[in-house]
């Protein structure tokens, strides 16, 4: 789900996130961010709307373009950390947030995601 505000299409990033076709892992952590994002815009509505929804598509731009692409481990246990520093800590406050919720409001979405985060990280090449 691309969400095409007015401010993301002003700065080009618009549909950016949808340059590398995602395979069906994505696809559901994609889906996974969307839903956390829609939970804190209910329970938040004095967020900016415009600055929830750059986020979410820079998110989204990040997750097709992961390094580790279907074999993507949960971000926190990432090495390869691909988010801006400010950003990430706005992504960790919708998640942390948003995490303990969806265990009552979609407990199938979070059980997947808690799962996912149990998923091994693949090795990743070092520079020499």
């Amino acid at each position: 789900m691309i969400i095409k505000s007015k401010e993301a299409q002003r700065v080009g990033m618009a549909g950016s996130a949808e340059k590398r076709p995602l395979g069906l892992r994505r696809k559901k952590e994609r889906a996974t961010l969307a839903t956390m994002f829609l939970l804190y815009r209910q329970r938040h509505p004095d967020a900016a709307d415009l600055e929830l929804d750059a986020l979410l598509l820079y998110a989204e731009n990040r997750l097709a373009r992961c390094y580790f692409q279907e074999q993507k481990p949960a971000c926190q246990k990432c090495p390869v950390h691909c988010y801006q520093p400010q950003k990430r800590q706005q992504i960790k406050q919708v998640m942390r947030w948003a995490g303990p919720r969806m265990f009552w409001r979609h407990p199938l979405v979070a059980l997947a995601h808690l799962l996912a985060t149990l998923r091994p990280v693949p090795p990743y090449p070092r520079r020499k």
